[in-house]
């Protein structure tokens, strides 16, 4: 195998003109050049110098391979140079896939302050619900998901890295002539009978569970993953809802009531990324500033 300080050996003889020369100019000693030059020829199965008294010149394979030498040590001068501007967070990419209600409110922050403290990382963004983020993760789509989990699946993600971030509480959304809409909180047993407007399959299927638990089967005659347009079916008394604090962060809540619900319901979010990957410096710095955001 050609290996680079071989070829840095032979552009320096070929430069030079002779052995002694070209350990000087490598700073090395001229046995070390010969045993260098001989291992080169060894690889490269032909004669690549023809030593003429003190002076060296090359063959037509010497000549050959000097003139790729130049573009292959420049490659890896380049690519050396760009390791090290990716490992110091001069530049760098971080795929980055979020759930609608994180992307409006930790991912702004978070890309913000990231651009600030690292101006040569690049951040992409995409939007995907869990359980598809970790799918991406897993598939080499992205490099971090920004992802939500309730009570009983930790195990989903025992493959990869889990930064937690925080705990969303949700809670009951009701027109504002709604019977409970005066309230601080309510039971959700309160809240059988009602027409349910329901969210994403995950968080469908989280309602389902704690509305069975509170001893009823919601009626849900309305499904939106879209925050606004929750709020508007709710506005228009078409039926209640149960919405993550962080989704009502991002969202105007005219015509309904946010009200508190026992037995409290969280979600807590979390940032993926494989192991290996949490090694890159600008995927850990992408960790680093979610768990930031959320923070604040």
């Amino acid at each position: 195998m050609i290996e680079a300080r071989h070829l840095r050996v032979l552009r320096a003889v070929a430069a030079t003109g002779s052995f002694s020369a070209a350990a000087r100019e490598l700073g090395c000693t001229q046995p070390a050049v010969s045993q260098q030059m001989k291992a080169l020829e060894s690889s490269a199965r032909t004669p690549l110098i023809v030593r003429t008294g003190r002076e060296t010149r090359l063959t037509q394979a010497g000549e050959a391979l000097v003139r790729h030498a130049t573009g292959i040590l420049a490659g890896l001068t380049a690519a050396e140079e760009e390791m090290a501007a990716i490992a110091g967070l001069r530049a760098g990419r971080v795929r980055l896939v979020s759930f609608p209600s994180g992307s409006s409110t930790l991912v702004p922050t978070a890309l913000a302050a990231l651009r600030a403290a690292h101006p040569g990382t690049r951040v992409s963004l995409v939007e995907a619900e869990p359980p598809r983020s970790a799918a991406m993760l897993r598939d080499g789509d992205c490099d971090v998901a920004l992802a939500f989990r309730y009570g009983g699946s930790a195990a989903e993600w025992d493959d990869l890295v889990v930064r937690p971030l925080l705990r969303d509480r949700l809670v009951g959304l009701v027109p504002e002539d709604h019977r409970l809409a005066d309230s601080d909180g309510a039971a959700l047993g309160e809240f059988a009978g009602e027409s349910w407007i329901a969210g994403c399959p995950r968080c469908r299927t989280q309602l389902v569970d704690a509305c069975g638990a509170a001893g009823f089967a919601p009626r849900i005659d309305f499904a939106t993953d879209d925050y606004p347009a929750v709020v508007g079916l709710v506005a228009a008394g078409l039926g209640v809802a149960m919405l993550p604090e962080l989704a009502l962060e991002s969202v105007r809540t005219e015509g309904v009531r946010a009200l508190t619900v026992e037995p409290s319901v969280e979600r807590e979010i979390v940032a993926l990324t494989l192991p290996d990957l949490a090694q890159v410096p600008a995927v850990a710095a992408m960790l680093d500033q979610l768990a930031l955001a959320a923070s604040r």
